[in-house]
């Protein structure tokens, strides 16, 4: 009887052993199966990447680099909704000549920028957030301006447009926010040879036009700190708007005389740096598009911009776009070609996939808008029709841009 007891335990011990075998290799598969599953994603990602990031990469047969703004796109166009309906009714429209345009790519971090002067005290160019930056760091004021070809360089009327944003420096122990960005303009009084200036301040809750100070609206406040905005100036015929974000925050319509250069300045540290990037400068702009009948055979605009290698338009472009739409309302019989242009930089294949990208872009942008999609069509051409120079950095700036030919 004792050896039958001890059977049965031993038999019921080696079926559980069994049995736990078996859900140990059970697992044991799952966990294989698990990794396998896991390899084969990584490796699809790996994949992905590099598809996504290729454009970064491209190189023309000499060697060269594509431009920041000139490499291939997603193939399905982009725009963010709910930006475009904050902007609906935003009516600033950029100049149609660039000026001077730096996006600071081409400069190494901790360096000083190679298409500006140093005026007073110290900047130099780093990421933050991953866009490449100019830091004003030291001096009261410091101070940079644009490196141009002639000393008067602005025109009756012109346009200005700058990211900026007020950081809070916690990662290096310093709880203070980066001081606020000023754009000094100089020119002469009437009937005298002196030079004098006036400073456009954009603050962390208002704007101020030499004496003038305009609060942002409440909507604008909230949540200030630690994102980047959206600055533009036009000036035409002695009157001033200034914008942030999509919003128009002040008009100064008393401005008797005409500036012709431009710098910008502020009290900068170390740990409360002045920061700045994407500044385009412009001449022309305004209302010119709104309001006038087609009689040309195109519109040439610098004024919808897109995001770094991508197909997709920034908020801020509306101002144009509404423009346009409303030219297209005007002309309702006209049919026209959207047309997507490069600079030469880069490989050749990407900028023609790039500009076709951007193109159906706009084209998709504008019937979301209550344009009839059968009056739009598109084309890419990427580097093959420049309207200036591909040796200076204004000359490419001008070459991107968005045709609308009438057809």
């Amino acid at each position: 009887m004792k050896k039958f007891i001890l059977f049965a335990i031993a038999l019921v011990c080696f079926v559980a052993m069994q049995a736990n075998a078996q859900s140990i290799l059970n697992r044991f598969k799952q966990k294989v199966k698990d990794k396998v599953n896991q390899k084969v994603d990584n490796k699809l990602d790996q994949a992905a990447d590099k598809v996504v990031n290729a454009p970064e990469n491209a190189v023309k047969s000499d060697g060269s680099q594509p431009d920041v703004t000139d490499s291939v796109a997603p193939k399905t166009p982009q725009t963010s909704e709910a930006n475009f309906k904050t902007y609906q009714n935003y009516d600033f429209i950029a100049g149609e000549k660039i000026l001077f345009e730096d996006h600071f790519t081409d400069d190494a971090d901790g360096e000083f920028p190679a298409h500006w002067k140093l005026v007073t005290g110290q900047a130099i160019v780093n990421k933050l957030d991953g866009k490449p930056s100019l830091l004003l760091t030291e001096g009261n004021y410091a101070k940079v301006t644009p490196r141009m070809k002639k000393e008067r360089y602005l025109t009756d009327t012109f346009t200005l447009e700058f990211d900026f944003i007020f950081k809070k420096f916690t990662d290096i122990g310093y709880g203070t926010f980066s001081d606020a960005p000023g754009i000094e303009f100089d020119f002469n009084p009437p009937g005298v040879t002196w030079e004098s200036s006036f400073r456009v301040r954009f603050g962390m809750g208002d704007v101020v036009i030499d004496n003038t100070t305009k609060a942002y609206p409440d909507a604008l406040l909230e949540g200030f700190e630690n994102k980047w905005h959206h600055a533009a100036i036009i000036f035409k015929a002695g009157q001033m708007k200034t914008y942030v974000d999509q919003y128009r925050v002040c008009v100064n319509p008393n401005i008797e005389s005409k500036p012709y250069r431009i710098d910008f300045d502020g009290i900068g540290s170390e740990n409360q740096p002045i920061i700045i990037t994407n500044i385009k400068l412009a001449s022309g702009g305004g209302m010119n598009i709104i309001g006038k009948k087609f009689t040309d055979t195109k519109i040439v605009t610098h004024g919808i911009n897109f995001d770094v290698n991508k197909a997709t338009i920034k908020p801020e472009s509306m101002g144009t776009l509404n423009g346009i739409v409303q030219v297209l309302k005007e002309n309702p019989d006209i049919k026209f070609e959207i047309g997507g242009h490069t600079d030469s930089d880069g490989d050749d294949a990407a900028n023609l996939k790039l500009s076709q990208a951007r193109a159906d872009a706009v084209r998709t942008q504008l019937i979301s808008m209550g344009i009839d999609a059968a009056r739009l069509t598109t084309k890419g051409y990427g580097e093959t029709k420049p309207i200036s120079d591909n040796t200076t950095p204004e000359g490419k700036a001008n070459n991107r841009r968005v045709e609308f030919t009438k057809l």
